[in-house]
C-alpha cells in the first residue's frame, strides 16, 4: 500500500510541528495562490472561476499519490498557455463556453490519463528526451509570448494571435483604442507588484518586522494588489470609465462535471496532451528533486507522473484544466515550512473556503490587475543569462535552444518544442555519427595510455593504439570502418590494430556488422585486430554472435597487456623510465629517451601545464 499511497509514509509519523509548520505554509500559499489562479485561468482563456476548481481537488490527489513533501500543484503559467493555444485550434470562437469548458475538460483527463499509463509502466526517463537546453528556450519564449499577450488587457482593447507576428501587429493596429483609465490601473499596479518583488522584503524589515514575517507578506503582493484595485474599482465605478472587470463568480465548491466522451475531439487535443502532460512532469519533476535534496530527501519520479495524472483526474472531474506543479510556489511553500503534502490539503482547504465565500467580492476586479500579476510572474522566467551560457559552452545546444526559442515566438508553443526535439535528436545524431577518437601510446613511468597529440608517449613502431570514445551504432558504423582503414593506408608497417574500448558502452548490429567488414579489410593486408578493455555488457552481446570466432587478434583485458604482449619494447621502456612526479615541469625535463625501436611522439601544440589527463 505505501508503494501506491505515498501518503501513508508522512500519514503514520505525522506530528502536531508538522501541522504547525503545513497551516504556515498553506496560508501563505493560498493567499498567493487566489489571485495567481484566477490570473491563469484568464491567461488560458476561460473563465476565472476554473482556476480556483483547478486549485482544490488536485492538491488533495496528489497529497494523497505525489512523493514530494513540497511540491505545491495547481495553475501554472506555461501550462495555462499551452492550455489557450490547444483549445484555440479546436473551438471555434462562436461555440459558446459550455464547448469550450467541456474541451478544457477533456484536455486535463487525456493529461492525466497520459501521465497515469506513464508512471504505471515505470517510463518517467521519457522526461530526458527533453533536454535542458530545450525547455529553457522553450520557457523563455513562453515568457515573453505570456507577457506580450497580456498587454490588450493592459491596454483595453481586442487582439489576438498565436505568436508575435500575429500578437504584435494586432495590438499596434489597436493601439488608437486605447482606454487610458485601464492603462493606468495596470501601470501602477505592475509598478506596485514589481516594488513589492524587488524591495518589499527589505522594507518591511527595515520597519521591524521579522525575516519571516517580512517574506511572507512581500509574496502576499499580488492578494493586496486584487484586494485595493478590487476596493479602487467599487468604489470609483471604474467600470463606467470603460475598465473591463472580471464580473460575477459563481460561488460554491467545484462541481462534479464529467468530460465530454467525444473522439474526434480527443484525437485533436491528444498531442496537445501529451505535450502538456511532459511539460508538466519535466517542470514538477525538477522542482520537487530541488527542494527534497535540500532536505537529504528522494522523490521518485514514476510516483510523481502518478501523483500528477492523479491531479489532471481530479481537475477533469471539478470544472478544472490541466495542472502541474509551479516553481514559485513550490519554493514558497517550501520556505514558509512545509513539512509534508498536507500543506497542500490544508491549502485546498483555503482555496475551497475562498470560492464559497470570496468570489461574489471579485466581481470588481479589473482584468487589467489579473494581467499585471501574470506579466510580474513570466517575466522571471526569461533568461537570456542562460542562453549566454549555452552559447558559450556548446554551441549545438545553443542551436536546439535557439530554434525552440523561435519557433515558440512565432509559431506558437507545440511547434516550438516539437522543433526542439527535433533539432536535439538531430544533433545527436549528428554528434555521434563522428565519435572522437585518439591515436594512444603509453605515458613512460605509467601503465596509461594517452592521446599522442596532447601527451608526450610512447608508441610502437608496427602496433597501432586507436581508443574510441564513444559507443558504436548505426549512425557511426561506417565512420568506423573507414577509420580503420584511413590509418591503416597512412601506416603501411602496422602488423596489429588495438582498438581501445573503455569508452564503448554498446555495439548494435550494424556496428558489428562495419567492424567485421573491417576487419576482413585488414586481414587482407596482413593486419590482426584486437580489442582491449571491453566492457562487460558488451562482452556479452559479443558473445552471442559470431564475430569472436573469426576475430583475427585477442582481446585484451587492458590496453597495457595488449601492448606487453605485442610489443615488449614499448612497455619495457616505459617501465625503467622515471616515473613523473607532481610537478609543473614539462614532461621532457623528467623523461629520457626511449629506449631503440620505440617511437616517440611530441604533443601536438601548447600543452596545457598542470592539466588532468
Amino acid at each position: 500500500m505505501r508503494s501506491v499511497l505515498p501518503a501513508m509514509d508522512w500519514l503514520g509519523s505525522y506530528t502536531r510541528a508538522d501541522l504547525g509548520g503545513d497551516a504556515l505554509a498553506a496560508l501563505i500559499v493560498t493567499v498567493m495562490l487566489i489571485p495567481q489562479s484566477l490570473a491563469y485561468a484568464m491567461l488560458a482563456g476561460l473563465p476565472p472561476e476554473v482556476g480556483l476548481y483547478a486549485s482544490v481537488a488536485p492538491l488533495l490527489a496528489y497529497a494523497l499519490f505525489g512523493s514530494s513533501r513540497a511540491l505545491a500543484v495547481g495553475p501554472v503559467a506555461v501550462v495555462s498557455l499551452m492550455t489557450a493555444a490547444a483549445l484555440s485550434q479546436v473551438v471555434p470562437p462562436e461555440a459558446g463556453q459550455a464547448v469550450l469548458l467541456g474541451a478544457a475538460l477533456l484536455l486535463a483527463l487525456l493529461s492525466g490519463v497520459l501521465q497515469l499509463l506513464l508512471g504505471l509502466l515505470k517510463a518517467g526517463v521519457i522526461a530526458n528526451f527533453l533536454s535542458h537546453p530545450v525547455i529553457s528556450g522553450f520557457i523563455s519564449a513562453s515568457g515573453i509570448l505570456i507577457a506580450v499577450s497580456q498587454v490588450k488587457h493592459l491596454l483595453g482593447v481586442r487582439a489576438e494571435g498565436d505568436g508575435l507576428p500575429e500578437l504584435l501587429p494586432a495590438l499596434g493596429s489597436a493601439l488608437g483604442e486605447t482606454n487610458s483609465t485601464t492603462l493606468a490601473v495596470g501601470l501602477l499596479v505592475l509598478a506596485f507588484l514589481y516594488g513589492v518583488r524587488r524591495g518589499g522584503k527589505a522594507l518591511l524589515r527595515r520597519l521591524g518586522l521579522g525575516p519571516r514575517l517580512a517574506d511572507g507578506l512581500a509574496k502576499a503582493g499580488p492578494a493586496a494588489a486584487v484586494v485595493l484595485s478590487t476596493l479602487a474599482a467599487w468604489w470609483l465605478g471604474l467600470d463606467a470609465l470603460g475598465v473591463k472587470l472580471v464580473g460575477a463568480i459563481p460561488g460554491g465548491l467545484p462541481p462534479l462535471t464529467l468530460p465530454p466522451l467525444d473522439g474526434e475531439l480527443a484525437l485533436q487535443l491528444l498531442l496537445p496532451a501529451a505535450l502538456i502532460s511532459l511539460i508538466g512532469f519535466v517542470e514538477s519533476v525538477s522542482v520537487a528533486q530541488t527542494l527534497a535534496a535540500k532536505r537529504r530527501q528522494r522523490i521518485n519520479p514514476n510516483q510523481e507522473l502518478v501523483g500528477l495524472g492523479a491531479a489532471n483526474l481530479a481537475a477533469a472531474c471539478t470544472g478544472g484544466y490541466p495542472v502541474t506543479g509551479g516553481f514559485a510556489r513550490s519554493v514558497v511553500n517550501y520556505d514558509a515550512g512545509a513539512r509534508t503534502p498536507a500543506a497542500g490539503v490544508l491549502t485546498a482547504v483555503g482555496i475551497g473556503g475562498a470560492a464559497l465565500v470570496l468570489t461574489p467580492l471579485l466581481a470588481f476586479l479589473p482584468q487589467a490587475t489579473l494581467a499585471a500579476t501574470i506579466i510580474v510572474a513570466v517575466l522571471s522566467l526569461v533568461d537570456f543569462a542562460a542562453m549566454r551560457r549555452t552559447l558559450r559552452y556548446a554551441k549545438s545546444d545553443f542551436a536546439a535552444m535557439l530554434a525552440t526559442f523561435l519557433l515558440v515566438l512565432i509559431e506558437g508553443v507545440e511547434a516550438g518544442i516539437l522543433a526542439g526535439v527535433a533539432v536535439s535528436v538531430l544533433l545527436f545524431l549528428w554528434r555521434t555519427s563522428r565519435p572522437h577518437y585518439a591515436v594512444v601510446g603509453q605515458v613512460p613511468g605509467t601503465e596509461h595510455f594517452r592521446n599522442v597529440l596532447r601527451h608526450e608517449v610512447l608508441t610502437s613502431a608496427h602496433v597501432l593504439s586507436l581508443r574510441i570514445d564513444g559507443s558504436l551504432y548505426f549512425a557511426n558504423a561506417r565512420f568506423l570502418e573507414d577509420l580503420l582503414v584511413r590509418e591503416m593506408a597512412r601506416r603501411q608497417e602496422v602488423t596489429d590494430v588495438v582498438l581501445q574500448c573503455a569508452a564503448v558502452n554498446f555495439i548494435d548490429a550494424s556496428a558489428l556488422e562495419s567492424l567485421e567488414a573491417a576487419m576482413g579489410r585488414l586481414k587482407s593486408a596482413g593486419v590482426r585486430l584486437h580489442l582491449s578493455e571491453v566492457k562487460g555488457p558488451v562482452m556479452d552481446r559479443l558473445q552471442r554472435s559470431a564475430f569472436l570466432l573469426h576475430l583475427t587478434g585477442r582481446i585484451f583485458l587492458t590496453q597495457h597487456a595488449a601492448m606487453a604482449e605485442l610489443d615488449p619494447r614499448v612497455t619495457a621502456a616505459a617501465d625503467v623510465a622515471e616515473k613523473p612526479r607532481l610537478s609543473l615541469l614539462s614532461p621532457s625535463d623528467l623523461w629520457p629517451k626511449p629506449a631503440a625501436g620505440v617511437v616517440p611522439v611530441e604533443p601536438a601544440g601548447t600543452r596545457t601545464r598542470g592539466a588532468i589527463p
